[in-house]
């Protein structure tokens, strides 16, 4: 019996035939610049084009990662759906769920954490945009509501990552309300005194950013992300007028009031620790004077 075997390798092609390189995946084209580029290049940038700082879309996991200190606990991870109305369009939404749920390894649109964020304690929540848009549905309103109780319980800070295209039309007014729901957690912890970061990124639309994601004590967005309620050409064709350039961008929601700051994704984590001490006066968090 032999000891060693020699490997064998891939046949070399013959004379005059043409040698082909598998280059699938190593290269991603820019939505922003429109130049093809390494994707090991844009990955180790944080997602961002070197070339133009075109943001791109990054999982929710990807977030949690990039905000924690250290180590972090996730919370509320076995929720999921009931499918309450038995909704069926062209396949029924509990196949669509457990789609969703295969490719994503999530149970919903949401993972909710615990940990430390610049030494602050702090509830982190992170919308995933592939598990069906991202959208509000009854576990991604519970998952904020609870996160919002425990924060209260804790004395915690609230930091949370909109990435959604809207309510989940499959769960009807039930996710209409998760709207009511959360705004009302979010009054209580405005009452505690406990501070409440929105992060929006692109796309960030519908009744997210009716309810919960604009009602942040500091509201932030990363830079070229959409932002808005009804979708432009919805706005356009009911207005009946042109929307000026670079309509429902964060530049432009920056530019008119709506926004508080706009935050490249490598100066996102300083930014919100920035805020975090600003309101921990003597070790406590104390509630923003809204008239100062």
């Amino acid at each position: 019996m032999a000891w060693f075997r020699k490997r064998e390798h891939p046949k070399s092609p013959a004379p005059g035939e043409e040698r082909t390189v598998r280059t699938e995946g190593l290269f991603v084209k820019c939505p922003g610049c429109e130049q093809m580029m390494f994707k090991r290049e844009i990955e180790d940038n944080l997602n961002v084009c070197p070339k133009c700082n075109y943001h791109h879309r990054i999982k929710a996991i990807d977030r949690l990662r990039m905000t924690f200190d250290g180590d972090w606990k996730e919370l509320y991870g076995g929720l999921q759906s009931t499918d309450p109305l038995h909704f069926v369009d062209t396949k029924s939404y509990r196949e669509r769920l457990e789609a969703m749920q295969r490719s994503t390894n999530l149970k919903d649109a949401m993972i909710t954490a615990e940990g430390k964020v610049g030494g602050h304690p702090a509830l982190v929540c992170a919308m995933e945009l592939m598990f069906v848009g991202g959208s509000l549905g009854a576990v991604v309103g519970e998952k904020i509501t609870r996160a919002i109780e425990r924060a209260i319980h804790t004395r915690s800070a609230l930091i949370i990552f909109s990435a959604s295209g809207g309510a989940r039309m499959q769960e009807g007014a039930i996710s209409l309300m998760q709207m009511a729901k959360i705004s009302a957690a979010l009054a209580r912890l405005d009452e505690e005194g406990l501070p409440y970061i929105s992060v929006l990124t692109d796309p960030t639309t519908g009744g997210v950013t009716a309810s919960f994601a604009m009602l942040g004590d500091f509201n932030i967005a990363e830079p070229g992300a959409l932002i808005g309620f009804a979708g432009p050409r919805v706005i356009e064709q009911t207005i009946r007028q042109k929307l000026p350039e670079g309509f429902q961008r964060s530049e432009f929601l920056l530019q008119h009031g709506m926004l508080d700051a706009v935050v490249e994704r490598k100066d996102l984590k300083d930014f919100m620790v920035g805020a975090l001490n600003f309101m921990n006066h003597d070790g406590r968090f104390q509630k923003l004077d809204k008239n100062t």
